[in-house]
């Protein structure tokens, strides 16, 4: 069975865009990055004491740090887990931040 020159003409159209689909990402790569306004938030890993800036308190918790602003704030788990830990309740706690003081990163312009 011969084709005829409109299914040539028509796989010679296939075959063209599917080499230009393959080819643009050796041609035009995707830039990357490895800092992302996504999610503008660095935390510390593992688990460390935490002191309530008027003293009140001293608990266990994890600490992050907010990259806009250099704010620093520590959530409390209670134990030393990486996650927050009620043992007296079977409902999953919620850690709330506390304010522990800030990173001044914009007078490393100077």
């Amino acid at each position: 069975m011969r084709m005829d020159w409109w299914t040539r003409v028509a796989l010679t159209v296939i075959a063209v865009a599917l080499a230009a689909i393959a080819m643009r990402p050796i041609i035009e790569p995707v830039g990357v990055r490895a800092d992302s306004d996504a999610f503008p938030f660095y935390i510390e890993p593992g688990v460390q004491m935490l002191r309530y800036p008027d003293g009140s308190a001293q608990v266990y918790g994890k600490v992050v740090v907010d990259l806009r602003d250099g704010k620093v704030w520590g959530f409390p788990n209670g134990t030393q887990t990486v996650y927050p830990v009620d043992t007296t309740t079977s409902k999953a706690p919620t850690s709330h931040p506390v304010y522990l003081g800030r990173y001044a990163f914009a007078d490393t312009n100077k």
